[in-house]
């Protein structure tokens, strides 16, 4: 979810009837067809809503069909086509169905534009980039099967026209990209399988390329300090960081990485960098730490008092950090050089979204419905409060 205004703003795809006749587009990878034993639903029906709730009391203010109606792709079974989390500037919010539309509406839920990006081919496993907002633009990144017809484009925020697109060589990801801004400069980070990629937020040009995580791009990258970080956990496992002051094509050059690290990430969940120290998970929820800047191992199997599997990332606030299975269990422990486990609880049912932090509250989007916590950044946390019954 995405808090502003007092509202809590989400997405949701409700599934319908098959549609006879219908189904999912041929895909190919690595120059051979190709579909995904997970790809499902590419066949039916679907209602794809933008939700607001109020951040308090959880009472549903507004609800819009965004889309209603055939889709052109199949989705992960695991996964939905409300994937990607909207994103607000205060005055509009922004939700994105991959090749079913970009919309925007007022925080009051008027209706203000959309947007029908193309068609986009992720395998048959539905899109999972959010977009990212940037001086009037919204970024939208939409890499596709091989990479044949992968592209970045940014809208206009106010009126959802183009204001430029980039071809990207590089396949199907998952990474939604991360701006930061080093030495007067912009810089927009983007995931990759054969690159990672720097962009120039404003016009879309390149500021440096190298090679890329040989492996699924699905977890964000983060920074710290004068490093961006990169990190994979499928079907290998790969961390490193480079220099946010490259410039330039660096492929081919081993020195470009100021680290690299080999194991200890998951295949969904992306990681945590907080307070010069990264926080890695694999999918059974074990804890790896090392330290940003370095790359230097601190600690390595830190163990949770729940099992189970992860999708949910972690998150942080208040010297602590909140890890959420797909059971709903939840755990945290204290950020820091030594682990230490402080407390868990459930909220009862699955949970796949990463939680929210804004101010001293939680929210937690479960299966069924959305929880707002007490104090996320107090030790002791409970699964008290209030939840809204909202899809």
């Amino acid at each position: 979810p995405v808090v502003s205004d007092g509202k809590v703003f989400l997405t949701t795809a409700i599934v319908g009837d098959v549609i006879p006749g219908a189904g999912p587009p041929e895909h190919t990878f690595g120059g051979q067809p190709f579909r995904h034993p997970q790809a499902t639903d590419g066949n039916r029906h679907h209602t794809m809503r933008v939700i607001a709730l109020d951040a308090e009391q959880g009472d549903l203010l507004w609800s819009h069909t965004a889309y209603a109606g055939r889709v052109y792709d199949d989705r992960h079974s695991a996964s939905s086509y409300a994937s990607p989390t909207p994103v607000t500037d205060g005055e509009r919010v922004y939700a994105y169905f991959g090749s079913e539309g970009v919309y925007a509406y007022t925080l009051d839920g008027e209706p203000g534009w959309e947007r029908d990006i193309g068609d986009i081919k992720t395998v048959g496993l539905v899109v999972g980039t959010s977009p990212v907002l940037h001086d009037g633009l919204l970024i939208i990144l939409a890499d596709e099967d091989s990479g044949d017809d992968s592209f970045i484009v940014a809208l206009d925020a106010l009126t959802g026209e183009e204001v430029w697109k980039r071809d990207r060589p590089v396949q199907a990801s998952w990474a939604t990209p991360v701006l930061v801004e080093h030495e007067g400069q912009k810089q927009l980070l983007t995931s990759g399988y054969e690159f990672v990629i720097a962009y120039d937020p404003a016009d879309g040009s390149e500021l440096w390329r190298a090679t890329g995580l040989q492996n699924n791009a699905i977890h964000i990258p983060m920074t710290v300090d004068d490093l961006a970080v990169f990190t994979s956990g499928y079907p290998g496992k790969v961390v490193f960081a480079i220099p946010l002051d490259s410039r330039g094509d660096l492929i081919g050059s081993d020195e470009v990485r100021a680290w690299t690290y080999r194991k200890g990430t998951g295949y969904v969940p992306s990681n945590l960098l907080y307070d010069g120290l990264l926080y890695l998970t694999n999918d059974g929820g074990v804890i790896t730490c090392l330290d940003a800047r370095t790359g230097e191992v601190v600690y390595e199997g830190g163990r949770l008092p729940i099992r189970g599997r992860y999708s949910a990332s972690m998150v942080g606030g208040g010297g602590r950090i909140l890890m959420v299975n797909t059971d709903g269990d939840a755990a945290l422990f204290r950020a820091g050089r030594e682990h230490e486990v402080l407390g868990s609880f459930s909220v009862g049912e699955s949970v796949w979204a990463t939680p929210a932090i804004v101010g001293d509250r939680l929210y937690i989007r479960g299966s069924e419905h959305l929880f707002a916590l007490g104090s996320a950044s107090k030790e002791g946390a409970t699964a008290t409060g209030s939840r809204s019954d909202a899809p």
